[in-house]
């Protein structure tokens, strides 16, 4: 069996994008000639998942990855690995045994997927950054030296932080009314949402360093290439309606309380700590996650392109 970069999400957010860029990177450079992309789906009957297969170099397998031991990454003669967890309360104790394990079996090096990073901090008042925080501290630690890792800090994705304007713009233009816009953004406080693909397609870019000892134990920021601000994008929304927006209520959470009250977590979870999510949007509305803090790695490697009046374009084709 040749050796392998696992993909642990491969049809999610970012990691879809991940395994769609690695081939093309390693066919052209002879040190991963041999290798194999092993992308890690929980359905190989979805959509996505058969897309991937087409892929040459990629392999699609269905497997939990919460399952996976030391011995079954040996077997995989995993070399490299992705890794998307889920945000759910117990996130800590499944990508932790899943970094025991890839310590254990001898994996050269990790990329992961964190959180916007000022809200990856041990006293944050919503939950799962303190889980990435937590899974960071333990990387950092003495014990998993053996093991090389970058952690990736996204911002919002375009996708879902457009996604309300897209609906209001589509639903105006089929009844021709107007309902409340209710964004997430804050009116004046710039934020630089990135889309979630240019997140997986710098994380490719890390996986294929022939060295990557120089991304080692490193934390980068990623924002999308251009801030706006709730107002800018009012300001977006009007210019697809072809009219001024009547009612803006801005800092509205109705999206993300929607996505709570749908079951997120999974049952018997406590509704103080799931609750505890509607904290994360704090920082944006603060004006610190903007385009300027972008890590200069990011962009020297794989510099984010697509803006929000761009993705607000393809979301309304959707």
């Amino acid at each position: 069996m040749a050796p392998t970069i696992l993909v642990v999400g491969a049809t999610g957010n970012t990691g879809r994008a991940v395994t769609q860029t690695l081939p093309t990177i390693l066919k052209a450079n002879e040190t991963f000639s041999n290798h194999r992309v092993l992308a890690m789906t929980r359905s190989l009957s979805s959509p996505t998942a058969q897309d991937l297969a087409k892929i040459p170099g990629v392999e699609v397998v269905e497997y939990n990855w919460t399952d996976i031991t030391a011995d079954w990454l040996r077997e995989q003669q995993v070399v490299r690995a992705f890794i998307a967890s889920h945000n759910a309360p117990n996130q800590f104790a499944e990508e932790s045994a899943f970094h025991v394990a890839a310590l254990k079996a001898g994996v050269e090096y990790i990329v992961r997927i964190s959180t916007t990073a000022p809200n990856v901090r041990p006293d944050f008042e919503a939950y799962y950054p303190r889980q990435h925080w937590a899974i960071e501290a333990l990387l950092e630690s003495a014990e998993f030296s053996a093991l090389g890792w970058t952690s990736l800090q996204p911002n919002i994705f375009l996708n879902f932080y457009l996604a309300v304007a897209a609906q209001f713009i589509k639903q105006y233009r089929q009844a021709g009314e107007q309902d409340t816009l209710r964004l997430m953004a804050a009116k004046d406080a710039p934020v630089a949402p990135i889309h979630p693909d240019e997140v997986g397609i710098f994380a490719a870019h890390l996986l294929a360093q022939v060295d990557p000892s120089a991304h080692n134990r490193a934390k980068y920021i990623l924002n999308g290439p251009e801030d706006i601000t709730g107002e800018q994008l009012v300001g977006l929304v009007e210019q697809h309606i072809g009219t001024k927006v009547k009612d803006v209520n801005y800092q509205d959470l109705s999206l993300l309380d929607a996505m709570l009250n749908s079951g997120f977590g999974g049952p018997g979870q406590s509704k103080t700590v799931i609750g505890s999510t509607r904290y994360a949007v704090t920082t944006m509305w603060e004006g610190k996650c903007n385009a300027a803090t972008t890590s200069k790695q990011v962009l020297k490697i794989a510099a984010p392109k697509r803006t929000p009046a761009e993705v607000l374009r393809s979301l309304l084709e959707e």
